[in-house]
């Protein structure tokens, strides 16, 4: 699914499926199921490959409809993540 165009879209909820998969519910009612793992695992950068830690990858918060973790050490676009893609 594609952003609509002009839409101002946050994530209104976030839960935790397994270590790095998360189902992302926007506020438009949109749910998506994310697996972060092959972009963690195929990343050339050290400090995004510090998420594997499964303890690491779960410290992720909500913030201003934003998906974040540490001091946005890890965040992407919201399109990006509702349209399913890292």
């Amino acid at each position: 699914m594609t952003l609509p165009e002009g839409a101002v879209i946050e994530i209104a909820q976030v839960e935790r499926l397994s270590d790095y998969r998360l189902r992302l519910n926007f506020s438009d009612g949109a749910t998506r199921v994310i697996d972060f793992e092959p972009f963690l695992t195929n990343s050339p950068n050290s400090l995004i490959r510090a998420y594997l830690d499964p303890k690491k990858f779960g410290e992720f918060r909500l913030e201003h409809g934003d998906l974040v973790w540490s001091d946005f050490g890890l965040c992407f676009p919201i399109a990006d993540l509702y349209e399913g893609r890292l």
